[in-house]
């Protein structure tokens, strides 16, 4: 019985050693944008709810893949480096829209909160921080720490989130560290 004590005690030293540590300074401008991405995803979540729409949006997706590999020299990127890291980001957007809507199938309602109009409000928000990350992934390339990996886990364990936007911060940086 002391074995799940013993883990949570350690998972919480790990935790701790990895939080207290400094990051590099090439993660954190852009895991803040992605999480400001992420941030998003209850909104469209919200409103993919309402109006009893799937999560998966293909033809959106398609939308911003086109979009990101037609701006990605502007930032000096291969437009197959913005694909590969944009795919990453829808990824962990859906993944948290479908935590989220499992859980409000679950409690059989969603959050009472302000809805926001995704053509109007989302969607430009979207593409405001599509350029961002655009230019902070080129960033990034030019400064990539040498133990990409490593370094990122350890980033990403020390932001001060909730699990689900852990998880998906996780997803969202699949390839970051994959040579460009």
């Amino acid at each position: 019985m002391r074995t799940p004590l013993l883990v949570a005690t350690a998972s919480l030293v790990i935790t701790g050693c990895a939080a207290s540590e400094p990051n590099h300074p090439a993660f954190g401008p852009l895991l803040e944008t992605i999480e400001r991405r992420l941030d998003l995803a209850q909104a469209v979540a919200l409103h993919k709810w309402d109006n009893g729409q799937p999560v998966q949006a293909s033809t959106r997706e398609r939308q911003v893949v086109a979009s990101v590999r037609a701006a990605a020299p502007e930032y000096g990127l291969a437009a197959e480096r913005a694909e590969a890291f944009f795919a990453d980001q829808i990824e962990a957007n859906k993944l948290v829209q479908y935590t989220l809507l499992f859980h409000w199938q679950r409690v059989g309602a969603a959050p009472d909160e302000p809805r926001s109009d995704l053509q109007r409000q989302i969607r430009p928000q979207l593409d405001q921080l599509q350029s961002a990350l655009l230019r902070q992934l080129a960033d990034f390339d030019r400064g990539k720490p040498q133990n990409c990996a490593a370094e990122l886990a350890k980033a990403v364990a020390g932001r001060p989130v909730d699990h689900l936007t852990q998880q998906a911060l996780i997803r969202a940086t699949g390839q970051l560290c994959d040579t460009p």
